[in-house]
Order: structure tokens, then sequence, then C-alpha cells
């Protein structure tokens, strides 16, 4: 697992188990909060360590970004935090995310001391937060799936902006349409820092660029799957490929090819179903 320093109070870990997924501590006044914890239990555990042994502190709040499972299996090793989600984060949680644990624990012995935790704090749109000497803003940002939120640490100007942005844009489980206009959003926004869901940190002179070039992206890769589709063209891995949509297919460890043909299918479904509807 790597960590990153990027306040003498702000911290990223990036996972090596899984999709180099992060989750972030910050510490306060008043304790450590937590934002998204990762998939595999030694590594939240770790962050935990961390948090005891060199941050002198205890984790007082563990803020779940939302319900999937690399993001939010760890909420558990940290018993006496306070949890704090979207209101649909709750409810898929106790769905879907009862689902996955139940096939986590049946594949792998790693998770069997895993347990689901519920938020005990909900919200809708919109939610401050302080904690000794820090606030937090927190709010709704859909698209890559329903409940979907981000987080700022407000004085330092450090965005935990989740899967909302990604090495790739991501919609395959939320909507499309909710994921570009939560991403031109952000665009009207200034951060010193963007901490994505996966992979490297933004920094504030690389941001605009990184929203403006995800925006592009979902633009080009709906516009070649529109006429693909009205085309009546099924094959669409090998006519559009990532890079023809601006991204490059190398980030992420490789994974970005698998994600942006899940991508290609989730759209060429929607344009379908819109076609069979007329």
């Amino acid at each position: 697992m790597q960590r990153e320093r990027i306040t003498d109070h702000v911290f990223v870990f990036r996972s090596d188990l899984y999709a180099q997924a992060t989750a972030g501590v910050v510490k306060t006044a008043a304790g450590t909060v937590m934002i998204d914890t990762l998939l595999y239990p030694e590594e939240s555990l770790r962050i935990g360590g961390f948090v005891e042994s060199v941050l002198d502190s205890k984790v007082t709040h563990v803020i779940n970004t939302h319900f999937h499972a690399d993001h939010s299996t760890g909420t558990c090793f940290f018993p006496e935090a306070q949890v704090i989600a979207h209101r649909k984060c709750r409810e898929l949680l106790n769905s879907r995310g009862r689902e996955s644990l139940r096939a986590l624990q049946e594949s792998s012995p790693e998770f069997a001391s895993v347990k689901l935790v519920l938020p005990n704090i909900v919200f809708e749109d919109r939610m401050g937060l302080r904690v000794g000497d820090t606030t937090f803003t927190l709010w709704s940002s859909p698209g890559h799936s329903p409940d979907s939120i981000v987080c700022l640490v407000d004085e330092a100007s450090v965005l935990f902006a989740s899967d909302t942005v990604l090495p790739i844009p991501y919609f395959v489980d939320g909507e499309f349409d909710d994921l570009k206009r939560s991403l031109s959003q952000l665009r009207c926004l200034t951060f010193e820092n963007i901490v994505q869901g996966h992979g490297d940190i933004v920094l504030r002179g690389e941001a605009k660029e990184k929203l403006d070039g995800d925006l592009q992206y979902l633009e080009r890769l709906d516009r070649a799957v529109a006429e693909a589709v009205a085309e009546g063209i099924d094959d669409l891995d090998s006519l559009i490929s990532a890079e023809d949509c601006g991204i490059s297919h190398v980030l992420l460890n490789g994974l970005v090819r698998q994600l942006h043909v899940q991508n290609l299918q989730s759209a060429a479904e929607r344009y379908r179903r819109r076609r069979d509807d007329r």
C-alpha cells in the first residue's frame, strides 16, 4: 500500500491489492476522519494502525462515498466511529452490499472477519461536518453510482472525489447523464488537489485539464456509440477505442481498457432501449 501526504494533516493511501483504490485520513484537533476504506482487511487495518501509532489519534468518523465494496468493506474495523453517507448508500449497502459481502466471504477466507456496517448519519443533497478545527463539505455527485458523494476538506482545499473522478469516467453502475452533470459541476470549482477514487492524485494545475478531458471522453464516447447503434454496428469494442475517446489504455495497469469496453456496452444498451421505445 502506498501512502502520500498532501498536507501535514491530510494523507492518501493507495491499494497495492485492488485497482489502486484510494482512501484518505484527515487528522483534526478532535480525532481523525477517514474518507473511504479499502477492499482488503489488511490494508484498512494498516491505515488504522497508522492513525494510532503515527498520528497519535483515533478514527472518529468514517465517510462512505458510495456502497461499492472496494470503498466500504473496511468500515467495520473502526467500530467507535460515526459512519456518514448518502441516504441511498445506506439503502444499497443493506441490499446489494450484503450480497456482495456474502460473495466475498464465500470466495475468500480473508473476508471472514468483515461485518457490514450501515451508516448512522445520512443526508440527501449536501451536508457540512465540523470536527475539531476542520470543516468537511459533502455533497451528492451521482453518475458512477446513484449514491456517490464527494467530500471537500475546506481548509486544505482538497477534494476527495472518490469514483466521480477516475482515470477513466465509469458509469456502468450509474447514469451517463448524471456523471456528466457531476463532472461539469466540479469543473466550475477550484481545488488544490483532487483525490481520485483510484489512481494518482490530481494536482491543482492539472485539475481543470483533467475534468475537461473526462467530459470530452464522455462526449466522444456518446457520439460514437450513438452513430454505431444507428448504423446497426454491434462490434463496438474494436470500433471505438479508449484512445479514440482521449483516454490512455495503460492507466490503472491496463484496467482502463476493460472499463472502457464496459462503458461502451452500457452506452449502447441505453441507445438501443431508446430506439426500441420509439
